[in-house]
């Protein structure tokens, strides 16, 4: 059952220079229990959507259009105090850096209760024995003592598990995380990733995973869209986007990411160029002026027409102005060499 639908959302943000075009027309849905995992480069959009998502955009310092359907309910047009009462309650969100998401000035304590008590008529007493039980579930060593502590009294792994438990700690139907393991060593990583997995099976709460680390997609997503200049380039379950990619964007990031071969160890072949400016988007396929085959295209299309998000097969939607025998066929060549360490 699909819990949130997003239909052609745009953000824009006017500014002295500019209009910054940093969500163009996004789409897609997942269904509770799901995971969804929204990849890209940095400035790809994927945080400015799920703020959006959360209605943390300042609507007087941007303009938002399209559809957030979250259980039927659109949080586009919803007031400011319907999001506030949906926001952690129904929806949470873990940001990329605990420290700074975590007051400085009050004890991890005080902050899980008020979390609780923003949303439940429970006294302080009761809604600290959630947050000490909630310190539990999420693996904090002697929760009862270290809910009393300061954020800079605790690792940053230790931050990050205050944070995933202020934003469960009202059992929410979705959790957005936001790089939730950017600044955290590859143990720690592991660890916070399984414990959103098994919380999630406990809660059967939709999450989506913002994220550019195709390696932790590959762990834990269901589907994944794939995003790049504002907007959805590639879309699918996972299967579809990493045995059968079909967009130069997706095939790029793939060959991007460190592998250990038989003859090369570690060995990545990045995209060239710079992502674009969201002030200035090309006119047509935002990739073109990085992609290595828009040669392929009869005439200016790519340079001049934005490609739509079509069907290549049931569930997998690309967008792309190389047909589909061309794609596969660029497809099963970069996956070869990929596979051989070539």
């Amino acid at each position: 059952m699909t819990l949130l639908q997003v239909r052609d959302l745009s953000v824009t943000f006017p500014t002295e220079d500019g209009r910054v075009q940093a969500v163009d027309k996004v789409s897609f849905s997942i269904e509770r229990g799901r995971t969804l995992a929204v990849v890209g480069e940095s400035g790809s959009g994927k945080s400015v959507t799920s703020q959006a998502i959360m209605g943390l955009i300042d609507r007087q310092s941007a303009e938002i259009s399209g559809e957030i359907l979250f259980d039927g309910h659109d949080l586009v047009s919803a007031s400011d105090k319907e999001l506030r009462g949906l926001r952690g309650l129904r929806m949470s969100m873990i940001f990329q850096d605990p420290l700074s998401s975590l007051h400085p000035f009050y004890r991890i304590g005080a902050q899980l209760v008020e979390a609780v008590q923003v949303h439940h008529k429970v006294s302080k007493a009761d809604a600290r024995v959630r947050a000490i039980d909630m310190l539990t579930k999420v693996g904090i060593p002697a929760p009862e003592k270290r809910v009393d502590d300061f954020p800079h009294q605790l690792s940053g792994g230790m931050r990050q598990r205050v944070m995933i438990a202020m934003a469960l700690i009202n059992d929410p139907e979705l959790l957005i995380a936001d790089e939730p393991t950017t600044a955290l060593d590859v143990t720690v990583q592991a660890q916070i990733l399984t414990l959103i997995s098994e919380l999630q099976d406990q809660l059967g709460m939709a999450v989506i995973l913002i994220t550019h680390d195709l390696g932790v997609v590959a762990e834990v997503a269901d589907e994944v869209a794939v995003m790049y200049g504002g907007r959805v380039v590639e879309t699918g379950g996972l299967n579809d986007v990493f045995l059968q990619p079909q967009m130069p964007y997706t095939l790029g990031l793939l060959s991007s990411v460190p592998r250990l071969t038989h003859d090369v160890a570690g060995r990545v072949d990045p995209i060239p160029g710079n992502p674009p400016s969201p002030i200035n988007l090309p006119a047509g396929c935002v990739f073109c002026p990085r992609c290595a085959y828009s040669d392929r295209v009869s005439g200016d299309l790519c340079q001049k027409t934005r490609p739509e998000l079509l069907e290549f097969s049931p569930g997998h939607l690309v967008r792309c102005h190389l047909d589909a025998p061309q794609r596969q066929a660029i497809s099963a060549s970069v996956l070869a060499q990929l596979a051989g360490g070539q």
